[in-house]
C-alpha cells in the first residue's frame, strides 16, 4: 500500500528515490580516498524523510562510510537533519532549503554533535547539497581531530 507523502515534506520531495554515484574524499589526516555511494531517501506518511546512506572505497572494495537518520522541515525555507554514524557519532544540524528552477539548494550545519566514549573528536560538520532534476550533488566540511573546519567530501549521485 502507497503512502502519501506528508504536506510539510513538499520542500524536500525532490529527494525521495534511490541516488548512487562516486564522490572524493580528503583531509589532511588521511590519504585522499574515492567512494561509490548509495543514498536512500523515503517516507512513511509522517513529517518526515527516512534517510540510509552507505559507501564503497573503490580502491580496496572494502564498506566504508554509512548513515542512518531524518530530514524534516523546518519551516518555509529551513530543513532539519538528525542523523547517527556507526562510528559513534550523531549530529543534528539545521539549515536553509532555497528552490530552485529544477530542484533545490540545501546548506546545513551541525547545531550539536554527540560522541560516545570511543568515536573520533568531531567539532562541525557542514553540508551543502543541490539537487537538479535527477542529479544530486554534495560538499561536506567538517572540524574533527584537532583540525580546523574544512572540506572532506564531494560527491555527485544520479538518481536510479
Amino acid at each position: 500500500m502507497e503512502v502519501e507523502a506528508h504536506p510539510d515534506l513538499r520542500s524536500l520531495a525532490c529527494l525521495l528515490g534511490t541516488w548512487r554515484g562516486e564522490g572524493d574524499g580528503f583531509y589532511p589526516t588521511i590519504e585522499p580516498f574515492r567512494y561509490s555511494e548509495e543514498v536512500v531517501f523515503d517516507h512513511t506518511g509522517k513529517p518526515f524523510l527516512t534517510y540510509r546512506q552507505t559507501t564503497v572505497n573503490l580502491t580496496t572494495g572494502l564498506p566504508g562510510h554509512a548513515e542512518v537518520g531524518y530530514w524534516r522541515s523546518g519551516g518555509p525555507g529551513r530543513v532539519e537533519i538528525v542523523l547517527a554514524h556507526p562510528t559513534g557519532i550523531t549530529e543534528l544540524l539545521h539549515g536553509t532549503i532555497d528552490h530552485l528552477d529544477d530542484g533545490v539548494a540545501l546548506h546545513v550545519r551541525s547545531t550539536d554533535i554527540g560522541l560516545t566514549n570511543t568515536a573520533k573528536s568531531v567539532v562541525s560538520i557542514e553540508r551543502s547539497l543541490w539537487v537538479e532534476r535527477d542529479v544530486l550533488r554534495y560538499d561536506v566540511a567538517m572540524s574533527a581531530v584537532g583540525q580546523p573546519h574544512q572540506p572532506h567530501l564531494s560527491a555527485t549521485l544520479r538518481r536510479v
